[in-house]
């Protein structure tokens, strides 16, 4: 019952917008089709549907807000013209109160305000849908930003992401369409989302490691987190002092070089993702600013780490051998490799499926490079695959969603920036890694160490297996013979190794010799 007044307020939001025709219009039964055409009586919509869709979710508040922005990653999903408006949508949430803030931190630590911080701003800096931002000092001079959670968060998220859940309901057992758009699966993942957002323990812990990995790069700087004053509803971090990155006449008069710096922020999210699997996945102009401090001028300040996007060996391999098929333009092996990959089903037709990577990435071939998108590729590949019925990775799209990010922010900075030629150096770095000589000899190593402690066994396992004649065990003989040919692989990589050793050893011993 508790539902009641804000479903009745959702119902008013939707047909004010228009929302019930866009919902209804794909339902095939005749009495939907009649209550569409009683609903639509009168009402003049002059707003095309995508801005409609927009402007309903802001009414409806900043958990619809963020369903939407999370929603416009799933371009897979969506029709073009929703995906660009959803992309639109930002956090315009106005600030709670500052008494109300305080009393927060000081639940969250225990002990009044005035015993943690040396001074505290009561007006934030920044507010959005889940938390906002107060600049403070602590008691040893050190600046600090608070991050502290809105109050009833949970609560509120929970209400609606049950209405959510019965709606996503209605709409699978109703419509075909809406069966093909997955709603129950992307309100799930919504949730997910969410929740882990509400941690702010999870995202302290990101930046940690963010900045770690960019600690050699010196093109970016991550704020540090101060660990004795973090909670799952604050955290205390490093304060940043940095300009806007949307605030381009600004940088450009206090002499930052920007193209270089759109240059710079395609470095760094190749370098996170193909180096370490691990990229800031939030990386929208609001997130993001440049510092005009002489000792690290002209760097990228990072902030905001909620939404991270992480990639597994499988996954980088996986693109790896994509890349260099699209190079190549081996459209059919592209092909192949989304049959061998599980992503569409062991029926496609392999040539099909060719044809239609084929009619996307072909005429962008002969273009000039800076005139190519790559996130527009990746778009019209997401939206070719539909018909395919490609299950799309959401670690990729949420990967693909942050290209489009950095690819946008950097041609606003830099009208002319080659986005391909910026990334061609990481990306055959990175395939040669994977593929070449020093990718075979890094496995090598992290596999020694499993199969020193296997290789002694495996006669005694081979022996037992040879006693037993029941399926299974036969199926576990070929794992285990299958593990002695790579055993014996790496014996003979290993052996190669010592044999070079030892010829180079000999010959500098002979050197020595004949120069004595």
């Amino acid at each position: 019952m508790r539902h009641i007044g804000r479903l009745v307020f959702i119902c008013v939001t939707v047909a004010r917008h228009g929302l019930d025709e866009l919902a209804l219009t794909s339902f095939r039964q005749r009495w939907v089709r009649a209550l569409v055409r009683v609903l639509t009586i009168g009402r003049s919509l002059d707003q095309p549907r995508g801005v409609r869709l927009r402007q309903g979710l802001e009414r409806l508040g900043p958990i619809f807000v963020k369903f939407g922005q999370v929603l416009s990653t799933r371009r897979d999903l969506l029709p073009p013209d929703y995906a660009e408006e959803l992309a639109k949508l930002q956090d315009r949430v106005p600030p709670f109160p500052a008494a109300q803030s305080r009393a927060l931190v000081e639940k969250a630590f225990g002990r009044p305000i005035d015993e943690i911080f040396a001074s505290f701003d009561a007006e934030p800096v920044a507010s959005a849908s889940i938390a906002q931002v107060h600049f403070a000092t602590l008691k040893d001079g050190r600046e600090v930003a608070v991050k502290v959670l809105r109050p009833r968060m949970l609560e509120v998220i929970d209400d609606d992401l049950a209405l959510m859940r019965t709606l996503a309901g209605w709409i699978e057992r109703l419509s075909t369409d809406g069966r093909r758009l997955k709603p129950r699966e992307v309100v799930a993942e919504f949730d997910t989302y969410l929740h882990d957002e509400l941690d702010l323990v999870r995202e302290a812990a990101n930046a940690a490691q963010l900045r770690r990995n960019m600690e050699g790069l010196r093109l970016v700087m991550v704020p540090e987190m101060i660990w004795d004053l973090c909670t799952q509803n604050v955290i205390v971090m490093e304060r940043m002092k940095g300009v806007p990155i949307s605030q381009t006449e600004r940088l450009r008069a206090a002499g930052v070089d920007i193209p270089k710096l759109a240059r710079d922020g395609v470095t760094i999210f190749f370098t996170q993702v193909f180096r370490d699997g691990f990229f800031h996945a939030d990386m929208h102009p609001g997130n993001i600013q440049v510092s005009v401090d002489p000792a690290t001028f002209g760097r990228y300040i990072a902030l905001d780490f909620g939404i991270v996007g992480t990639l597994t060996e499988f996954d980088k391999e996986y693109l790896a051998q994509n890349f260099i098929a699209f190079f190549r333009r081996d459209y059919k092996r592209v092909a192949e490799l989304h049959v061998e990959s599980g992503w569409v089903p062991r029926e496609t037709r392999v040539d099909a499926l060719e044809g239609a990577i084929r009619a996307v990435c072909e005429p962008h071939f002969d273009r000039p490079l800076k005139d190519i998108s790559l996130g527009q590729v990746l778009l019209r590949l997401f939206q070719a695959s539909r018909r395919f019925n490609v299950e799309i990775q959401p670690q990729l799209v949420l990967l693909q969603k942050t290209l489009l990010n950095v690819e946008g922010l950097g041609r606003q900075l830099d009208p002319e920036l080659d986005l391909w030629t910026t990334a061609k150096p990481f990306l055959e770095r990175w395939m040669h890694e994977q593929i070449g000589w020093r990718g075979m000899v890094e496995r090598l190593k992290n596999e020694a160490p499993r199969y020193a402690q296997l290789l002694p066994e495996l006669p005694r396992l081979v022996h037992r297996a040879l006693q037993r004649d029941s399926s299974p065990d036969r199926q576990l003989l070929q794992a285990i013979l299958e593990e002695q040919r790579r055993g014996n692989r790496l014996l003979l990589a290993l052996a190669a190794g010592v044999g070079g050793f030892a010829a180079g050893a000999m010959l500098v011993l002979a050197l020595l010799r004949w120069h004595g």
